[in-house]
């Protein structure tokens, strides 16, 4: 015998039940199941930015210091240097995106500064950083 969707009627003493309804998630429909948690200080694109001009600024000015092209390079060492230590320190308790617009800009100095000893080193002959 069929009655409506079942082919027998359910028993009553089993406590029967209609199977749940997932909920599509289109709509909340209540707290998550698993807590959320936001970063502090998210890193943004104009974070990265800002951190990118300061620290060219600052690899500049730095390498405007060295008249020559070992003294180009020690600046822009210290200067990469400091402007490290400064990215550890946002990282630990700053603006995340800042430090990685001063790390990535660091670096690049640092590359730019290894290629031009390179070159100097490799048309003289001589070491220029000695």
């Amino acid at each position: 015998m069929t009655t409506g969707r079942y082919a027998f009627p359910p028993d009553p003493d089993t406590g029967f039940r209609p199977p749940p309804h997932a909920p599509s998630g289109l709509f909340p429909s209540g707290p998550p199941s698993r807590p959320t948690y936001r970063e502090p200080h998210p890193v943004t694109g104009a974070g990265v930015a800002a951190g990118a001009a300061v620290a060219t600024a600052w690899l500049a000015l730095f390498g405007l210091l060295g008249r020559s092209v070992s003294g180009y390079a020690w600046w822009t060492l210290l200067a990469g240097g400091l402007a490290w230590l400064a990215a550890l320190l946002l990282v630990r308790s700053g603006d995340r995106g800042v430090a990685t617009g001063v790390a990535i800009v660091t670096a690049g100095g640092w590359s730019i500064a290894a290629a031009i000893v390179v070159v100097r080193w490799a048309s003289s002959g001589d070491w220029p950083l000695w």
